[in-house]
Order: C-alpha cells, then sequence, then structure tokens
C-alpha cells in the first residue's frame, strides 16, 4: 500500500436521529436568531478570545447544534461577551445571547 504523506481519517459521522437536541431546540426558542447562521465564521474571524486561546464560536455553534455538549461548558466560559461577534455578523444573530444562553443551558 503506498503512503501519499497523509491518512484518511476515521469518520465523525452522527446520527442526528439519535442525538439529544432537545437543548439546541431550546436555545431557538431563547434566541431566534439562532436558526439564521450559515456559518460563515465572521464572529470567529473577530473574536477578542479567539485571539489569547484556542477558542472558536463557529465549533461552539455547530457542536451544539449537533447536539455534542461535552466539553462545551469550557469553551464557553472563554468568551469574555465583549460583543464584536455579534456587530459584525451578516445574518444578524444575537451571538451574545446565544452564549449567554447555551451557558445556562448547559448548567440545567
Amino acid at each position: 500500500m503506498n503512503k501519499f504523506g497523509f491518512n484518511i481519517a476515521t469518520t465523525r459521522s452522527i446520527n442526528l436521529d439519535s442525538a439529544n437536541l432537545s437543548k439546541s431546540a431550546a436555545l431557538q426558542e431563547l434566541v431566534p436568531s439562532y436558526r439564521y447562521c450559515i456559518g460563515c465564521g465572521a464572529c470567529s474571524a473577530t473574536c477578542s478570545a479567539a485571539s489569547m486561546t484556542d477558542f472558536n464560536i463557529r465549533q461552539v455553534h455547530f457542536k451544539f447544534s449537533r447536539g455534542q455538549y461535552d466539553g462545551l461548558v469550557d469553551e464557553l466560559n472563554k468568551c469574555m461577551l465583549c460583543g464584536k461577534c455579534v456587530l459584525v455578523c451578516p445574518r444578524g444573530v444575537n451571538t451574545r445571547a446565544l452564549i449567554i444562553n447555551m451557558r445556562k443551558l448547559l448548567e440545567e
């Protein structure tokens, strides 16, 4: 078998039929703009916390929407709630309210 300098990664598929999406559904009720996110990454590009840590709001958003809640509390605590992400979002997603409500939902 020839090696070409890379390995095929194992699958990271998520079965959304069996995933617990209750917190994601609750977040959509609390912050209706949550469903408008297109994953453009503008929020991550302007994030103050990302310049000092490995925080990535886009990855947190996607993990939360897929029901992958493990480790998100630590990630969300890296956010400084400065609100720069809200200012640059082209879809008007209230990312600051997302972070606050994600924290609350994960504490329950």
